[in-house]
């Protein structure tokens, strides 16, 4: 199984960014089921890994965390833009979290995350072959209102499965962990 921690955005946040999901060529916008901030990507694993995760996570007591939109921005592979997302802000809260689950999924027997954490949620990805040029996505990036600055919440960190498909991914949540004060 695929498996990833991440933050499921709230329903009013999920819909501006729905909204503003229009106007590039070749783009495999994100549907709201698919709209989230990875905390950690944990990767391929069994039933017996993803159980000492599950107990690791259990173990510990999450408090609430807030952000707020913070632009756009791209990946890139290989010199072609691979996704498009919306920036989180402000960053460290959400950097801080990543690196504590990093530490937990280490002790759980996992590998160190290796790339660097950027807080964000992919709205779109592109295809190796239809990649848009980067002067496509900028002129995209300004030609779109300013996101609003008004700070959320998140109510669970999850546990996620993701399953892989002609059609992209469907994320399926395996456990949830409240976020209290």
């Amino acid at each position: 199984m695929r498996l990833f921690l991440s933050l499921v955005p709230p329903i009013a946040i999920r819909a501006l960014l729905l909204d503003r999901m229009q106007g590039l060529v070749a783009a495999r916008w994100q549907s709201d089921a698919q709209l989230h901030v990875t905390l950690r990507f944990v990767g391929e694993t069994d039933r017996h890994g993803a159980e000492a995760l599950l107990l690791a996570l259990g173990a510990e007591r999450f408090t609430p965390i807030e952000a707020r939109l913070d632009g756009f921005g791209w990946f890139d592979r290989k010199g072609r833009v691979d996704q498009l997302w919306a920036g989180l802000a402000p960053r460290e809260p959400l950097a801080a979290l990543h690196a504590r689950l990093d530490r937990l999924c280490v002790r759980a027997g996992f590998e160190p995350e290796a790339r660097k954490y950027v807080p964000h949620v992919t709205i779109a990805r592109f295809a190796r072959s239809t990649a848009p040029d980067p002067a496509g996505v900028t002129a995209w990036m300004a030609s779109q209102p300013p996101l609003p600055g008004d700070p959320f919440g998140f109510d669970a960190l999850r546990l996620m499965q993701s399953h892989v498909g002609r059609d992209g991914s469907v994320y399926e949540t395996i456990a949830a962990f409240p976020l209290r004060g």
